[in-house]
Order: structure tokens, then C-alpha cells, then sequence
């Protein structure tokens, strides 16, 4: 880049090389020091630091010993820091350590004393992990963004990033409540495989090698068959989410994924409402519309909604005269008034 403020960064601060150095000086502006801070502070485990590789061309920016060009997790100073010691070559840019001929990359190292001979096997792996590197005549050493396959950074792979593992954690909680529901256990099976987009959708076939000539939802016909449009976000499907919501006066966008989803009925916490049922009526909707979605494609079936509903509802009234002893609601009457039997 050729910008004018790339040109200032480098001049001031040692452009972006500087954001991955920790610790602050009194000569660096407050925004330089924020900016750093966000580049080492952790989120759930993660810094962005971490997501950020050296992609070695000329070794024209990267320093041999002090920089994590070959493994990320620590430099070739750390990894042997008795050569690093005996170096000549501290602070030196790779393509400083080397030079070309007719044989192509060849090193150069410089050392302050000869090697003991405790030192040879370590200097013996040294060499033959930096003699397979290459090292090329043209093109500048630059960042890659390891959270991408692109190598580009942008803020929805990075927040994608950061907030993946805080949501596996949250799932796993919600998880043990799953299995402590008294429900048929290949209910239970079918929830942990949605929940971990393991379900046979088209898009997952297809991502496993199988072809499949209509990608598109069996209910809309309109967008690709994921779990996330097929259980939440399908024009057919959003009016039972957007009813059931109403129920408590619950208002709001549904969430994108379906551990959200889920997340967001599990963890409800409305004054007056039975959690319980809740996440149970949950798992009636879902399974209803797998159900209902498998005899559409292999029974030539037709979407109707009010059946699907119907089916839900019948499958929480019968799940409830297992799961709760005082139970005795006739089935007209709970399907009646299915709003009142969420709440306490």
C-alpha cells in the first residue's frame, strides 16, 4: 500500500511490526497504544495477534531469530536460545542471512565463538528445519490472516473467530440440560446432531461429495437447504417461531445460527414461564419439521403449516405425560390453549 498514513506509520512507529511488539512508550500516541492493546488482549482464549502468520518472500521485512516465521507458536531465538546467544546475526532481516547461487538459496550463518559440543545436535535440527525454507528473489514479506483461507483479514472472520469458542462453551452447558430432559433418546440424538450441523442437509451432502440436483429448501423452494434456513428462517417456517414468541410477548429478530436458537429458548428467563416446557416445545418444533421436510422429499408430501403445528403440539402433550406426574390435561384441551400450558 502507498497511502499516505502507511508512510507515516512506518516512519513513526515501524509500521504494523510494531503492533505485535507488547509494551507501551510515553512517545506513542494513546490511539497507537489502544490499537496495540487490541492486537494482544485476549478474547476467550484468542488474541488477534495470534490469528496473524508471516508469509516469507523475500526476507525482506521478517527477522530471522526474533520473528514466528516458521512456527507460529515461537521464534527460532526462543526455540534455541543458546545459538540465538552465540548469534552474530541478532535483529538481522532473513534475506540478510543468505544469498542466491547457482545452486539457489544458500545460508550464511555468522557465530561469536565455535560450537561446544553439547551444542552440535541442537545446531544439527537448527539447520535442518531452516534448510527446507525457501527464500525467494522477488516479492515483499507480508501478514496473513489466519483466520480466513483468503489470508485477508476482515471483521467477520475475526469476530467469527473470537466469539466461536465462547459459543461452544455456552452450547456445552445447554447440552447438559439436553440430556437431562426426559425425551425419547433419538430426539435427544437428532437435537446434538442439528445443534453441531451434522444433520444430512443438502448443503452438508454436498460439502461431503454428493451430488445433489435441486439445492434449493423443499418448503420454499427459493434458498439453499442449510439447518439454519430450513429450522428458522424459512418464509414457511418463521410464522410458527414468530406465534410461539408471541405467546410471551417475546419481540425480536430470530437469531442467525441455530446454537443460538436453541441458546435463546434454553436460557429464557421470563417471569412467569415453565423453562422446562419451553426448551421441550422447542425440540417438538424441530423434530416436527425434519419430520415433516424427509416425507416432502422422499414421500412426495406437501408443506402445510397448520399440520406441522399440529404435529408439534401433539408431540410436547405426549412427551409431558412421561416427563411430568401431575399431568392429566386431555389433548383438546392443551392444544386449546397451548399459550396458557407455557406458563405457570
Amino acid at each position: 500500500m502507498g497511502a499516505l498514513w502507511v508512510a507515516v506509520l512506518e516512519a513513526k512507529y515501524g509500521g504494523w511490526r510494531g503492533l505485535t511488539e507488547e509494551g507501551s512508550s510515553s512517545l506513542q500516541s494513546i490511539w497507537w497504544r489502544d490499537l496495540k492493546k487490541v492486537i494482544h488482549q485476549s478474547h476467550h482464549g484468542k488474541t488477534l495477534h495470534q490469528q496473524i502468520n508471516w508469509k516469507v518472500q523475500a526476507g525482506d521485512k521478517v527477522r530471522f531469530w526474533e520473528d514466528r516465521w516458521i512456527s507460529h507458536d515461537q521464534s527460532l531465538a526462543e526455540k534455541y536460545p543458546r545459538l540465538y546467544m552465540n548469534s552474530a546475526q541478532q535483529h538481522q532481516l532473513i534475506g540478510l542471512l543468505g544469498k542466491y547461487s547457482n545452486y539457489g538459496w544458500e545460508w550464511n550463518f555468522s557465530w561469536r565463538r565455535q560450537l561446544f559440543d553439547s551444542e552440535i545436535e541442537i545446531a544439527i535440527s537448527f539447520l535442518s528445519e531452516v534448510e527446507g525454507k525457501s527464500i525467494h528473489t522477488q516479492g515483499s514479506d507480508s501478514w496473513v490472516w489466519a483466520a480466513d483461507t483468503s489470508g485477508i483479514y476482515s471483521t467477520r472472520s475475526a469476530y467469527s473467530t473470537f466469539w466461536e469458542e465462547a459459543a461452544v462453551e455456552n452450547l456445552h452447558e445447554c447440552f447438559e440440560d439436553l440430556w437431562k430432559i426426559k425425551i425419547p433418546s433419538k430426539i435427544a440424538v437428532f437435537a446434538w446432531r442439528m445443534l453441531w450441523d451434522r444433520l444430512p442437509t443438502k448443503s452438508n451432502l454436498r460439502a461431503r461429495q454428493v451430488q445433489i440436483l435441486d439445492m434449493t429448501c423443499p418448503f420454499c423452494r427459493r434458498v439453499e437447504e442449510n439447518a439454519s434456513h430450513i429450522f428458522i428462517h424459512c418464509i414457511k417456517i418463521q410464522p410458527i417461531w414468530w406465534e410461539t414468541m408471541s405467546w410471551i410477548n417475546l419481540k425480536g429478530a430470530h437469531p442467525w445460527s441455530i446454537k443460538d436458537h436453541f441458546m435463546q429458548y434454553s436460557s429464557l428467563q421470563v417471569d412467569g414461564i415453565r423453562p422446562r416446557r419451553w426448551q421441550i416445545w422447542w425440540l417438538a418444533v424441530t423434530w416436527s419439521t425434519w419430520q415433516l421436510r424427509n416425507r416432502i422429499l422422499f414421500s412426495n408430501a406437501t408443506f402445510d403449516g397448520n399440520k406441522l403445528f399440529e404435529d408439534a403440539t401433539f408431540l410436547i402433550w405426549t412427551w409431558l405425560h412421561n416427563l411430568e406426574k401431575d399431568f392429566s390435561l386431555h389433548f383438546n384441551q392443551w392444544s386449546s390453549n397451548l399459550r396458557q400450558g407455557f406458563l405457570q
